[in-house]
C-alpha cells in the first residue's frame, strides 16, 4: 500500500468570530492510501486549539503511518488493527483521518458505503445546525432568515460576548426573525460558573433548546453540577474530547459533543456512542471546520446522535469535495456509493 498526502488551505466564506478567537481558514492535510489502484481518502485539519499544524501531521504521517501501514498487504487488516490500538503514537486528529481513509478504501474495495461496514443498512440522514457567530444583533437575525429560508431548522448561535446583554438581544433577534426553528447555544467556555446559573433561564424563556460548554473546560466537575440545575441540557465540549473524558461525565451530563478528528475517528467515535448507550448522556457530532471529506465520516453515523452540528463544509468559500449535503440544512451519506461517497470538485483524481 502507499500513503501520500497533500496540504491545502481551506478558506471561509466570511471570518467566524467566536468568544475566544476569529477564523477565516485552516490548514487542512489530504491522507490517501492507493491499493491496487483505488484510493482512499480522508483529511486532517491543522488546529492550533489542539495544538497540530500542518507540517505536525505530515511529520506524524512519515515518521509513524507510514512505516506501520507497510507492514500490511491489503487495506482490510490495516483498517482492522487501526480500530484497535494500532498505530499508536499517532496524534488523534492524523488517526482520524488514517481511519477515514483506510474505511473508504475498504468500502471501495467491496463495492459498499462505509455505513453499511458499520452494519447500518439504510444511509444515514439527519437535519443538522447551522452555525451563526458572534457580531451585531441585526447580523444575526438577518443571518437566520436567511438560513432558514434556505431550508435550515437548527440555528446555533455563538455567544460570549464580553456583555452578556449583548447575547441575550442577539438570540431574541433570532427568535423573532426564525420563531420556529430551533435554537442552539455555544459560549465556547466564556462564562464564568455564576454567569451561567444566572444567563440560562434567560436564554430558556427565549426558546434555547441546549448549550454546549457555557464555562471554560478543565472543570468537568462543575460542570456536571451546572447541568444538575440547569433548566435546558448542557452538553460537553471542550470538555468531552477523548473516551476518557466521555466517560468521565457519563451519566452526570445530559449531552457530549463528539468530534471524530478530537477522538480518534469514525471507529472510535463509534465505540463511545456504544459506551453512553442506556446511561442517560446523549450524544451530539460536531466537527471542525473542513471540506465534505473532513465531515462525510461522522454523517456516516447521524442516525446515533440526538443532535447533529455538521456544517464545517457549509462555512468555507468553496468547498473542494462533495457528496454529503448540507446545503438545504440536512446531511446525509450517499446511498449506494461505496466508501465515503465522497468525491473531488477539483483537481487530480480521486
Amino acid at each position: 500500500m502507499r500513503l501520500t498526502w497533500q496540504t491545502t488551505r481551506l478558506e471561509l466564506g466570511e471570518p467566524l468570530r467566536i468568544s475566544r478567537s476569529v477564523m477565516a481558514g485552516r490548514d487542512a492535510v489530504w491522507v490517501c492510501v492507493e491499493h491496487e489502484g483505488a484510493r482512499g481518502w480522508g483529511e486532517a485539519l491543522g488546529s492550533t486549539r489542539l495544538g497540530l499544524s500542518a507540517d505536525d501531521i505530515g511529520a506524524a504521517l512519515a515518521r509513524v503511518a507510514r512505516p506501520w501501514l507497510g507492514r500490511f498487504g491489503e487495506p482490510e487488516s490495516a483498517s482492522r488493527e487501526l480500530a484497535g490500538s494500532g498505530a499508536s503514537g499517532l496524534p488523534l486528529g492524523v488517526r482520524a483521518a488514517l481511519d477515514a481513509a483506510l474505511l473508504d478504501l475498504v468500502g471501495k474495495r467491496a463495492g459498499q458505503p462505509v455505513h453499511r461496514l458499520l452494519g447500518a443498512e439504510r444511509a444515514p440522514a439527519a437535519v443538522t445546525a447551522r452555525t451563526i457567530g458572534l457580531g451585531g444583533i441585526e447580523h444575526a437575525a438577518g443571518a437566520a432568515t436567511r438560513l432558514a429560508g434556505l431550508g435550515f431548522t437548527v440555528l446555533k448561535v455563538k455567544a460570549g460576548a464580553p456583555d452578556p446583554a449583548h447575547d441575550l438581544a442577539r438570540v431574541a433577534a433570532v427568535r423573532d426573525a426564525v420563531p420556529h426553528a430551533r435554537l442552539l447555544l455555544d459560549p465556547n467556555g466564556a462564562w464564568s460558573e455564576a454567569q451561567t446559573m444566572e444567563l440560562l433561564p434567560r436564554f430558556a424563556l427565549l426558546g434555547v433548546e441546549a448549550v454546549e460548554q457555557p464555562i471554560a473546560a478543565g472543570r468537568p466537575e462543575v460542570l456536571a453540577r451546572i447541568a444538575r440545575h440547569a433548566p435546558i441540557p448542557v452538553i460537553a465540549d471542550e470538555d468531552a474530547i477523548t473516551r476518557e473524558d466521555v466517560l468521565r461525565l457519563a451519566g452526570r451530563i445530559p449531552g457530549v459533543n463528539l468530534k471524530l478528528a478530537e477522538c480518534g475517528g469514525l471507529r472510535a467515535a463509534s465505540r463511545i456512542v456504544e459506551d453512553l448507550r442506556g446511561s442517560g448522556t446523549e450524544v451530539m457530532f460536531g466537527c471542525l471546520t473542513g471540506s465534505s471529506l473532513g465531515i462525510a465520516p461522522a454523517v456516516h453515523l447521524v442516525d446515533r446522535a440526538r443532535w447533529v452540528d455538521l456544517d464545517g463544509h457549509l462555512l468555507l468559500a468553496h468547498d473542494p469535495w462533495t457528496g454529503i449535503g448540507g446545503s438545504d440544512g440536512t446531511v446525509r451519506a450517499a446511498g449506494h456509493a461505496p466508501g465515503l461517497g465522497v468525491r473531488r470538485t477539483i483537481g487530480a483524481a480521486r
